[in-house]
């Protein structure tokens, strides 16, 4: 495993959701790469980007859905299947996570669960 692949537990309440393996791009040149020339995740994987409050899907050549996470990691705004040539943003979200596009609503990710590092 990656030491940049860590897994995230995904908790709605008191109730574990989900957990995901995720890929921390943490510094510049990660969050600046992003996605691009990667495949798309594929089941329970993403991408963490941190910080971000906004992700564009330029030269991409696959939809994504995002996760925009608060300071405490709660999901506070949720865009699905983001299409290629796109941008959205969340002036107050602190990182974003990327999913392959409809991986959200599979999993039943919605705003107000909260993603934290697993231990």
């Amino acid at each position: 495993m990656s030491a940049h692949i860590r897994p995230v537990q995904v908790w709605r309440g008191d109730r574990l959701l989900v957990e995901l393996q995720v890929f921390r791009a943490f510094s510049p040149w990660q969050r600046a790469r992003g996605l691009l020339g990667r495949p798309s995740p594929g089941a329970l994987q993403g991408h963490w980007l941190q910080p971000c409050n906004a992700v564009h899907s330029w030269f991409m050549g696959y939809a994504i859905d995002l996760l925009f996470l608060d300071a405490s990691g709660r999901v506070i705004k949720q865009v699905e299947t983001l299409q290629p040539w796109r941008m959205a943003g969340c002036r107050q979200a602190r990182s974003v996570i990327e999913l392959a596009a409809g991986e959200a609503r599979r999993l039943s990710i919605e705003e107000g669960d909260l993603c934290l590092s697993a231990p």
